[in-house]
């Protein structure tokens, strides 16, 4: 009669199936999906950020290496009185009047050489091709007429890749806008690097401060350092293939040693190779052996550069590992295209630097280290004296 006339314990039943229920799903379960769709969320939205906006972090990676490639000019003119952004509009004019005046004396041939030197390439290719294999008995073949680069050909690509006048017209205003939008950029960051320092900085307690200047210095003076030696490197490979080449009457001497200049520099690990080997292939075109020459040249060159102008310019900049910084170059240039891979090797002497300044180092064990460098014994007394130690000095 109780069980039927009394309906708290079915209540009571039913309350604690609902606790057991609830009890089901614990606490952070909620919360953890909310944190999860959240992760996706920023994930989805930072890679879509990411890919559109790409093109433009890559123009602000170029405008801040070139930033700090001129702030050593610029803080020395900051230092003689001169305000800074007028000393950094000064470096950037007269950088821009430095390229004009290249372009007014060398444009002309530069450019006619360029053409030339595409035209004849095939040719050039085909006929090293056909001494290689009289000289060392070897059955290359290469078929010019394919790699024959016509007046037609030229126009049926420019036809195929260029939509019409209009088309070319807005590439070139695209590049020219993308240049200006480069320069100005590099203008400020340079102008305001201290400014923009302090602001940062502001931000954090006095510790953290620290941290940020010393990781600021590092970034101007290892990536600044490295272009600079870079492209003083690159000027002197530059001057010396060129006067190598107009010596030895070789064609097309102003594009070839650019190329050799910049590629041999620019280029990590295969760049030194890449270099050398168009001008000698341009060179035994005309005579075989003015090519083996070439090489002779690239191969000295190189050492002279190791050996003696490599450790006085590159003396303050970090030294890269050559199998890093090809690695660095192939990643950049997958993420950022060309712009990429030109800031991909001072951004890893960058990192590098910092993780040697705030990185700690720990001794081998004897496992790993391997067996200890012993060095000779050194003599207590006279060389000659074969005495041993107990024996004493005597009278």
């Amino acid at each position: 009669m109780n069980d039927v006339d009394d309906p708290e314990p079915e209540r009571t039943q039913r309350g604690g199936a609902r606790r057991v229920q609830r009890s089901g799903l614990p606490r952070w379960f909620r919360p953890v999906i909310l944190y999860v769709l959240f992760a996706i969320a920023a994930y989805q939205m930072s890679g879509w950020l990411f890919h559109n906006l790409k093109g433009f972090l890559g123009l602000l990676f170029l405008a801040w290496l070139f930033s700090v490639t001129v702030e050593p000019v610029v803080d020395r003119l900051d230092r003689f009185g001169m305000r800074r952004g007028l000393a950094a509009g000064i470096v950037l004019f007269g950088l821009i009047l430095l390229v004009i005046g290249f372009l007014s004396l060398f444009g002309a041939l530069l450019a006619e050489q360029l053409a030339q030197l595409v035209t004849a390439l095939p040719e050039s290719l085909a006929s090293v091709t056909q001494w290689a294999n009289r000289t060392f008995d070897t059955d290359f073949s290469v078929n010019s007429d394919n790699l024959k680069v016509t007046p037609d050909t030229l126009r049926e690509l420019a036809e195929r890749f260029t939509p019409g006048v209009l088309g070319v017209v807005t590439s070139l205003f695209e590049v020219l806008f993308q240049l200006l939008t480069m320069l100005l950029f590099a203008f400020y960051m340079s102008a305001e690097g201290p400014a923009l320092r302090r602001t940062v900085a502001s931000w954090f307690p006095a510790r953290q401060q620290r941290v940020i200047s010393t990781v600021w210095e590092i970034s101007v003076d290892k990536a600044g350092g490295y272009v600079v030696s870079r492209l003083i490197l690159a000027a002197f490979s530059t001057v010396a293939t060129g006067v190598f080449l107009v010596i030895f009457d070789v064609p097309y001497w102003l594009p070839l040693a650019l190329w050799t200049g910049i590629v041999s520099q620019f280029v990590p690990t295969l760049g030194t190779y890449l270099a050398i080997g168009l001008p000698a292939i341009i060179a035994a075109t005309a005579h075989p052996i003015n090519g083996l020459w070439v090489v002779v040249f690239g191969t000295v060159y190189q050492q002279i550069e190791n050996y003696l102008l490599h450790p006085r310019i590159t003396a303050r900049t970090v030294s890269i590992h050559p199998a890093m910084a090809f690695g660095s170059v192939i990643v950049g240039a997958s993420l950022f295209g060309p712009v990429g891979a030109l800031v991909s090797v001072p951004v890893i002497a960058v990192i590098q630097s910092l993780t040697e300044t705030f990185g700690r180092r720990y001794e081998l064990v004897p496992e790993i280290a391997g067996p200890p460098e012993t060095e000779p014994p050194e003599a207590d007394g006279d060389p000659g004296d074969t005495r041993r130690p107990d024996e004493g000095s005597g009278p």
